[in-house]
């Protein structure tokens, strides 16, 4: 399933993340924002559950912006695991 995450307060505009049945992370793609470390993100979660990815990139803050693009995808993963998020 693939899901398309609107971000709020980062350079990134959007996030598209792919999870399978299992809620485990196949495919994220940020757009916008710093391509290589957005990038190196992507690579990191590929292959890790949901519940992983939450607890290692929630909260995480971008100079006192309150919020990051990890914690975005955070976000977005919570959203999906809810089912909040509607499909690309």
């Amino acid at each position: 399933m693939k899901k398309l995450y609107n971000t709020v307060g980062t350079c990134s505009r959007q996030i598209l993340v792919e999870v399978n049945e299992n809620e485990i992370i196949e495919n994220v793609e940020f757009y916008g924002g710093c391509n290589g470390n957005l990038k190196g993100i992507s690579a990191l979660v590929k292959g890790k559950s949901i519940d992983e990815v939450i607890s290692s990139l929630k909260g995480i803050d971008c100079n006192f912006k309150g919020t990051s693009c990890p914690d975005q995808l955070a976000r977005a993963l919570e959203e999906i695991k809810r089912g909040i998020l509607c499909s690309d």
